[in-house]
């Protein structure tokens, strides 16, 4: 999926344009890889200052030179392929973000070759959450504050084993100090939702699982009656607005840009 394909079906321009936000959207070039999908588990491409996460890093660089943004105010997504890399980008560049979603994605540091990450995807081995939070605190000197997460997955999903959305979950919860244990569970549009929090009561870690989704990031009427996105390939009507919850749940949703003033 190109870049112009996955904002045209989640709606990101559409959100931004509404709530004055400005958009970065890197996109994979078919001489790195054939079927364009970002290299997530190459070495030379998931490490600092290195390959494909230095040249997203770079970009970004670019726009907070450009448009006088903070790194404060900085969030990341991606779905598949592009969710394994926003795992690295928070991995490798945790100062950089606030907070980031992943869809359908898998962990950071899982796979060095794409034998291992044909396996994360199709059995997604378990493992300790101390084991895959190290994994974070090895691609980096930082030491916090952490970037929030959130993570979707589809129940249903044949691509990328859901399991990996628990395997997120706990690397993230790790590397917050936090217990594996849920502290909050409900229903957000029909689907189950976990939710965690830190000491002073802020959600940083939260998880959505969406019930007989395939691969893909869920569409759906916002709370606020607007449409954000349309289907297409990987990106399907399921009643909830991904791209409107992540938006508010990076904090992009509590002012809206002032109409333009007449001439």
């Amino acid at each position: 999926m190109d870049a112009d394909s996955f904002d045209w079906g989640t709606g990101w321009s559409i959100l931004a344009d509404h709530y004055g936000f400005a958009l970065l959207m890197p996109e994979q070039q078919r001489s790195n890889n054939l079927n364009r999908c970002f290299n997530w588990f190459n070495p030379q491409d998931i490490r600092r200052e290195s390959g494909e996460t230095c040249s997203i890093s770079q970009m970004i660089a670019w726009m907070i030179r450009n448009r006088k943004d903070t790194t404060q105010r900085i969030f990341v997504t991606g779905l598949s392929a592009g969710g394994a890399m926003t795992s690295a980008m928070l991995a490798i560049y945790p100062e950089t973000f606030a907070a980031g979603a992943i869809f359908a994605g898998l962990p950071y540091g899982v796979a060095s070759n794409a034998r291992e990450a044909l396996d994360g995807m199709l059995r997604s081995p378990s493992r300790s959450a101390n084991e895959l939070g190290d994994l974070v605190r090895s691609a980096s000197i930082h030491r916090g504050p952490w970037p929030k997460i959130s993570v979707w997955h589809g129940s249903a999903d044949r691509t990328i084993n859901p399991a990996n959305a628990d395997e997120i979950v706990k690397q993230w919860l790790d590397v917050h100090k936090l217990p594996l244990a849920p502290m909050s569970e409900g229903i957000v549009d029909g689907y189950p939702h976990q939710v965690w929090w830190n000491g002073d009561g802020e959600t940083v870690v939260e998880s959505y699982t969406i019930i007989n989704m395939p691969h893909g990031a869920p569409l759906g009427t916002a709370e606020n009656d607007e449409q954000y996105g349309w289907q297409g390939a990987f990106l399907i009507e399921a009643g909830i607005s991904s791209s409107y919850h992540i938006a508010s749940f990076f904090g992009l949703t509590n002012w809206i840009r002032d109409p333009p003033r007449a001439a």
